[in-house]
């Protein structure tokens, strides 16, 4: 018989912290997206946060949140729940959308580091270079690779057979997991999805990596240390972020099958689906000097704004 759901395990071995696991989880999941969605909103609405590097940071932040809706609900579900199954049609949902968005993220934070490298390597003519239509540009490229990647992964998966078992050792419907419970021969469907993960995430990590290098050879020949550090500066965040991000997704998805254990993957997981969302805003924004004026000038209004109503 076609396997019509799947049961998700979740973390039922560990009974006793189920609850406290789930209160911490849902108070980070909350603050992930209020931070996200406020990060969004001060992008929008405040002019002087109208450049590349802010549009970039919009669209990581919109990305990490449909990252974190696709997978933390559900979670939090199993976490309290005795029912932990998922639809087939839920499941294949929740994996597009995580591994779209995810692949989408990975390449936006290459073009990051694109945008870093030109405004501190080519300040001159930076502005004429990262005009809007470029940034637009960029930020499509990003989505059309990932899915075309994604589709081509799962158009292939989908040619094959779910006969059962139907249990998901994790807490989200993980391509890996998934791809266990194929009655087929799934060696194909391994190299190409690890092949997929390998261009994504080592594509961007070399664009990151040449970008840095190529910052790093700027900034040491700078003769004033103040702008040498304005240079470090404006580039600790992202480098911060695409460290954890790239580091949890290459130890999960670009490794050996089976060379480490299921726990540990879905600890690496919940740090890019939880904990990753919830830094990003703290890292990448509130820590900037400008963000910090924005939301301190944003306050004020809405205070003078209720005391005129309260009056």
């Amino acid at each position: 018989n076609a396997v019509t759901e799947f049961l998700l395990l979740g973390f039922s071995h560990l009974q006793r912290i189920q609850l406290p696991l789930f209160c911490i989880v849902l108070i980070m999941y909350v603050l992930a997206l209020m931070g996200n969605a406020l990060v969004v909103l001060m992008i929008r609405l405040d002019s002087r946060l109208h450049t590349p590097m802010y549009y970039f940071l919009s669209h990581l932040s919109w990305l990490e949140i449909i990252i974190t809706t696709t997978v933390t609900p559900k979670m939090l579900s199993i976490l309290i729940s005795e029912k932990k199954s998922i639809s087939f049609f839920a499941c294949a949902l929740q994996v597009t959308l995580y591994f779209l968005a995810g692949s989408t993220e990975v390449l936006l934070l290459g073009a990051m580091s694109v945008d870093r490298y030109l405004a501190i390597c080519n300040p001159l003519r930076y502005t004429a270079i990262m005009s809007n239509q470029i940034c637009l540009l960029m930020v499509v490229f990003c989505w059309f690779i990932s899915f075309i990647g994604i589709i081509t992964g799962l158009v292939f998966k989908a040619t094959l057979p779910f006969c059962g078992p139907n249990i998901i050792d994790h807490f989200f419907c993980d391509t890996g997991p998934l791809t266990k419970l194929i009655c087929a021969d799934t060696h194909l469907v391994q190299v190409l999805e690890f092949a997929l993960s390998c261009f994504t995430l080592l594509s961007s990590v070399s664009i990151t990596t040449i970008s840095y290098v190529c910052i790093i050879v700027t900034v040491i020949r700078m003769p004033s240390a103040q702008g040498r550090n304005k240079a470090f500066n404006t580039c600790s965040s992202h480098i911060t972020v695409a460290s954890i991000y790239y580091g949890s997704s290459i130890f999960i998805y670009v490794r050996p099958s089976g060379s480490s254990s299921m726990d540990f993957n879905k600890l690496a997981t919940m740090l890019n689906t939880v904990v990753t969302p919830l830094l990003n805003p703290i890292i990448y924004s509130f820590r900037n000097k400008v963000v910090k004026e924005v939301l301190k000038d944003r306050v004020k209004q809405l205070g003078s704004t209720i005391a005129k109503a309260v009056d």
